[in-house]
């Protein structure tokens, strides 16, 4: 499992500690977080994250 970074603001979602306050279990992969999930600074969607480096 690989983070990944918004290309808007920059945070990074850490698949090991998921985003509980969104709704989203840790060690949740990516690819396997909500569709309707969006980056919980900024608001951008799935779509606007990118692999880290």
């Amino acid at each position: 499992m690989k983070k990944h970074v918004c290309v808007v603001c920059g945070y990074v979602y850490d698949p090991v500690a998921g985003d509980p306050d969104s709704g989203v279990a840790a060690n949740t992969d990516f690819a396997d977080v909500p569709a309707d999930w969006v980056c919980p600074i900024c608001g951008a969607g799935t779509d606007q994250f990118e692999v880290e480096d």
